[in-house]
Formats: C-alpha cells, structure tokens, sequence
C-alpha cells in the first residue's frame, strides 16, 4: 500500500489501516507484516485493494497456491486481509471466503543439559555466557534478553523484569542462584571494562 498501483500510492488508505492497527495495539512488526500483505494483494489485483472482489480474493488465494506460497506467507495474508476488509473498510462479508492453511505442529528440537552446557561453554567470552545463561535458565526472548537493563535483575526477589515482551506485556521470569552468580561475574568484567552504567543496559552493545 506504499505504491500499491500503476498509478499515485492510496496513502489514504494505508494511514487508515496504519491508525486502526494502533488503536487495536498491534505490534510494530505486526502492522509491517499486514501492510506487505496487503501491498501484495494490491499489486496482484493491478488496482487499489478497495476495489477488490471476493472473486479477487479467491483468484489471489489460488495464484499462491499455484505458486507453492508457503503457509505461514499465506496465513498471514488471510489475517492481514481479513483486517482490511473487516476493520478498515467495513466489509467483513468480503473476507468469508478466506482460506487459512492448518499446519500439524511439530516437536521442536529440544537440547540435552549436557549439550546445553557444552553451547554455553562455546560462548566466546562472559557476556555472550551470561546472555545465552538467561535466556535459557530464564526462557527470555533474544529481544527480551537484548533490552533487559541492570536494573532488570532483582536479587532481592530473585526474578528478572521483562518490561513491553511478547505482545507488549510486562511479566516476571525466575532467577536462580547460579544464574545471578553469572550475572555478577559479567557485571565485574563489564564494570572493568568501563560499558556497564548503573542505569544501563545489562548487555550493551557497540551502538
């Protein structure tokens, strides 16, 4: 919907959804990801999305199974385009034909202790050890660990301080003896090196 046609970009309606997806409070990678779905569906009708049909929405369902479109691509053009027509433009009939692909979940890949110590061990060097010990001993997010701050870690009450995680949601993890032991270990080194602020982030970066 940034240039959604042959012709001028339908701004309009992209600030439209823009604005309906922020009152819902939909995260930030949520509004990108509805936005190219439906800047797609644009581009395959050769038209604004308003004008669609629901026999425009039945033919790009089948373009993309023609083309072998993965199910995560095209679930998340269903949603995307179920919040177009239902929210943003007041056509929810228009979406009834919508097919959603249903995926048998499978087992993850679950690491031995041993294995998992033997990954932790590899880390090259306190900080990267200390990194990869929270977001396993705490099961933390990579973005959750990245944004953690010093002031995060409650030895206190022994929990980590997830602020804005998973949709937006603040919550507490557990934090073992072990585990605040490590912590205090890079807090040292990181102090020596001069990157640890009272304030700061936990694992700070070079940006």
């Amino acid at each position: 919907m940034d240039a959604v046609t042959t012709a001028a970009p339908n701004t309009s309606l992209r600030q439209r959804m823009l604005q309906d997806m922020q009152m819902r409070g939909l995260g930030e990678h949520t509004q990108k990801d509805y936005i190219r779905h439906v800047r797609r569906f644009a581009a395959f009708l050769g038209q604004p999305p308003d004008t669609a049909t629901v026999e425009d929405l039945r033919r790009f369902q089948l373009d993309q199974h023609e083309r072998a479109v993965g199910p995560g691509t095209i679930n998340g053009a269903v949603s995307a385009l179920r919040f177009l027509f239902g929210i943003t433009l007041r056509r929810p009939e228009m979406a009834l034909g919508l097919v959603v692909i249903h995926v048998a979940p499978k087992l993850r890949v679950v690491l031995s202790v041993e294995e998992t110590a033997r990954l932790l061990e590899a880390a090259p060097g306190i900080k990267y050890k200390a990194a990869l010990s929270v977001a396993y001993g705490a099961g933390l997010r990579v973005s959750e660990v990245a944004h953690l701050k010093v002031g995060d870690i409650d030895s206190e009450r022994m929990i980590i301080r997830v602020e804005q995680g998973k949709g937006r949601k603040d919550r507490n993890a557990m934090l073992s003896p072990h585990l605040l032991d490590l912590l205090r270990q890079w807090w040292r080194e990181g102090k020596r090196r001069g990157v640890m602020l009272p304030h700061g982030w936990l694992f700070p970066g070079r940006s």
